[in-house]
C-alpha cells in the first residue's frame, strides 16, 4: 500500500526556507589587497566586488581581503596570481618589474607627471600590459593610477642639496636609480616594511602618494611633504586564466564591461583622493611643499637620461616610449 506523505507545519517550514535560500555562487574569489581597509585602492576593489556580483546575478563571488591578509607581499602579486595562489589580486604594476622589466614604463622619472600625460601614455602602453599578463596566465580587468608620487622629508626641499644623503625609502628600480642620481641613498622595499623602517630610523625619506602617507601616519616621524609628481605609478587588477576561462561566457563578457564601466570612476576616485588626503597631511600639523620651477627643471634635466638607459636595457619597451612622446610633443 502507499502512503501520500502527510504536510506538517515542519515540513511546510522547510519547503519555504529552501525556496527562501538563496542561489550559492558558482565562484568564489579570493582577492588579494596589500592596501589598509580605508585605502581608495581598497574601496575601489569593494566596488568591483559587488558590481561583479551584481553584473552576474550573483554567479561569481568575489571576496577583497585588504591589508596584505592573504600573505602576499607586493611585489609577489602577479607571480601569485599566475601560479593561483590566489585567483585575483590588486597588483603595484611597478613592484612587478621583476618579473618583466617592461612592468616599469609609467614610472621613470617625470615622463608622465600629470593624469593627461599618463592617460596618453596608457594608450600607447596598455596593450603590452595586456600581453605581458597574458604571458603569465592572467588577464587584465582594469588600471588605476595613484596620485603623484610626493617626497617626504625631515625638512623642505628647496635645492638639490637638501635631497643629498636622504636615506629615502623607493618602489623599484626606476625610483632607485632616480634618487642614487639626485644624491640620495635610495632603499628599495615594499610598503609593509616603510612605517616599522620609519620608526628604526632605517630611514628617513619616503617617495609615495598622498594616500600612503596618512594610511602610515607619516606625521608621526617626518615634518614635510613635496608634491613633487616625479612618477606614475597604477595598479592594475588581473585575474588567473585558467579561473577566468572557467566563467561562462555571458559572466565573462558582464565582468568586462563592469570593469571598463568603473574604470573611468576610479581615476576620478585617485584625483580626488589627492586633494583631500593632503588636506589631512596638513590638519596633522605636516608642511606641504611644491618643487619651484627652477628645482623641476633640475629634476627634469636628471631624470631624461635615465629615459635612455631604460630604453636601451628594455628595447620592448623603447616603441611605447618613443611613440607617447611624440604623441605628446605634437
Amino acid at each position: 500500500m502507499t502512503h501520500a506523505l502527510k504536510s506538517t507545519p515542519v515540513l511546510a517550514g522547510l519547503f519555504a526556507l529552501t525556496l527562501a535560500a538563496p542561489a550559492m555562487a558558482q565562484t568564489s574569489w579570493d582577492m588579494s589587497v596589500v592596501w589598509p581597509e580605508g585605502n581608495f585602492h581598497t574601496k575601489n576593489a569593494q566596488t568591483f566586488a559587488a558590481r561583479v556580483a551584481e553584473v552576474t546575478d550573483g554567479d561569481v563571488e568575489i571576496t577583497v581581503h585588504s591589508g596584505g591578509a592573504l600573505g602576499i607581499k607586493g611585489p609577489e602579486g602577479m607571480a601569485a596570481v599566475r601560479d593561483g595562489i590566489v585567483p585575483i589580486a590588486d597588483i603595484l604594476m611597478s613592484q612587478q618589474v621583476g618579473e618583466n622589466p617592461a612592468l616599469g614604463v609609467e614610472a621613470l622619472p617625470f615622463l608622465a607627471p600629470t593624469t593627461q600625460d599618463l592617460a596618453l601614455l596608457h594608450k600607447f602602453y596598455r596593450p603590452m600590459i595586456e600581453k605581458i599578463a597574458g604571458e603569465m596566465n592572467q588577464k587584465l580587468l582594469y588600471m588605476t593610477p595613484w596620485p603623484g608620487q610626493a617626497v617626504y622629508s625631515p625638512g623642505p626641499i628647496n635645492t638639490l642639496a637638501d635631497i643629498s644623503g636622504l636615506k629615502i625609502r623607493v618602489v623599484d628600480a626606476n625610483g632607485h636609480d632616480f634618487f642614487a642620481a639626485l644624491g640620495a641613498a635610495p632603499v628599495q622595499m615594499p610598503w609593509g616594511e616603510v612605517v616599522p623602517s620609519l620608526a628604526a630610523g632605517t630611514i628617513n625619506g619616503v617617495t609615495t602618494s598622498s594616500s600612503s602617507g596618512v594610511d602610515g601616519a607619516f606625521w608621526e616621524f617626518l615634518d614635510n611633504m613635496s608634491t613633487f609628481n616625479w612618477q606614475a605609478s597604477s595598479n592594475i587588477v588581473t585575474v588567473n586564466l585558467d579561473e577566468w576561462s572557467a566563467l561562462d561566457p555571458e559572466d565573462q563578457a558582464a565582468i568586462e564591461a563592469a570593469a571598463a564601466d568603473l574604470e573611468g570612476q576610479f581615476w576620478l576616485n585617485s584625483r580626488a583622493e589627492d586633494a583631500a588626503k593632503i588636506a589631512v597631511l596638513e590638519e596633522n600639523g605636516m608642511t606641504v611643499t611644491a618643487p619651484s620651477p627652477e628645482l623641476r627643471a633640475e629634476l627634469l634635466e636628471k631624470a631624461m637620461p635615465l629615459w635612455d638607459a631604460y630604453k636601451a636595457r628594455v628595447p620592448d619597451a623603447a616603441p611605447v616610449i618613443d611613440a607617447y612622446l611624440s604623441a605628446r610633443d605634437d
